[in-house]
């Protein structure tokens, strides 16, 4: 006989697991508050949005009137609390966490959920290594195991064999057909960026943190997101991923400061998300006014919170820690 089907009304989870979650959760704060850090909280729903190329905000229109729930200002669910917490630095914050929901579309799967439980935390005064640390700091708190650094270019040639900082497109283009990877048929070498990302998953990724959990760092500028860049040869983002056993737990930056290259990397991002046929996102924010103000030099990083469980219990899929998965919520 089919085995019975579990009424969708049920969590999907354990009571055990929501045990853990809460130990986890109880071990995140007391790990910051230790530090000296202040929880804060910002809104979920804003008129701003962070634009990036891959990253989909749901949106929501603030309605006046119930009975035209269409007409009213667009605001969108946050894909981090970033923003906020960046204007709370400018407004004279030094250490700041938050843990929170956070929203993305289009993003289920096994590691995947629309929403998700993030941590994100910034301190002034950190540069580059000082981020990085902190970030090995609390992994090897919560995950109870030493951890390894590792740059985006010595992983790539250990695994990959390439240099992704110098090779070009059509050699890179000619490493994944070799390795029989999957490529969308528009795919001609000119976009590195894709390549490297198809590479960085199927050929990198799932090698990174087997032992130990790796911090990945030094990616290509061209992926620098709200990170600086580096001018080394070739130049670099200081930016910085934690994964452990091949599942991304965790992306950091060492902030970007200047307003104008914010202003530049917000057009360029929507100009890729319209060659991807997406929608556009707002240019202009409260927290390019903030850094017109002044932002402090800091780094900040965002964590991955039901990963996170995932990875230190054991369990295969975001099902397996969250109550209500997106189909059942």
């Amino acid at each position: 006989m089919p085995a019975k089907e579990t009424p969708d009304w049920r969590p999907t989870c354990s009571l055990e697991m929501l045990c853990a979650r809460s130990e986890l959760l109880q071990q995140i704060r007391q790990f910051f508050l230790s530090q000296g850090f202040l929880e804060v909280e910002t809104p979920l729903l804003s008129h701003d949005s962070v634009i990036d190329r891959h990253l989909d905000p749901l949106g929501v229109t603030l309605f006046t009137d119930p009975r035209r729930t269409d007409v009213g200002p667009a605001t969108w669910l946050q894909t981090s609390p970033e923003f906020g917490m960046k204007r709370l630095l400018a407004a004279g914050a030094e250490q700041i966490f938050q843990i929170c929901k956070a929203f993305r579309g289009g993003e289920v799967g096994e590691r995947h959920n629309v929403e998700f439980t993030m941590l994100e935390w910034y301190r002034v005064g950190d540069d580059y290594a000082a981020g990085r640390k902190f970030l090995a700091d609390l992994a090897g708190e919560v995950l109870r195991s030493a951890v390894e650094s590792l740059t985006y270019a010595e992983a790539f040639e250990r695994y990959a064999g390439v240099d992704p900082h110098r090779a070009s497109g059509e050699e890179l283009l000619k490493l994944a057909r070799q390795r029989q990877i999957a490529l969308p048929d528009s795919c001609d070498g000119s976009d590195r960026d894709l390549l490297l990302e198809l590479l960085l998953t199927e050929l990198v990724e799932p090698r990174l943190g087997e032992t130990t959990p790796t911090i990945l760092y030094d990616y290509p500028a061209s992926q620098a997101a709200l990170a600086q860049v580096r001018d080394d040869d070739p130049p670099v983002a200081e930016r910085f991923e934690l994964y452990v056993r091949g599942v991304e737990l965790a992306n950091g930056y060492h902030e970007l400061l200047d307003p104008q290259l914010l202003r530049a990397r917000n057009v360029a991002n929507n100009q890729a998300r319209a060659e991807d046929g997406k929608y556009q996102l707002p240019e202009n924010s409260r927290l390019l006014a903030a850094m017109q103000h002044g932002l402090p030099a800091c780094s900040g990083t965002a964590l991955g919170v039901d990963r996170l469980l995932m990875v230190k219990t054991g369990a295969a899929s975001l099902a397996e820690v969250l109550a209500f998965p997106i189909d059942r919520a």
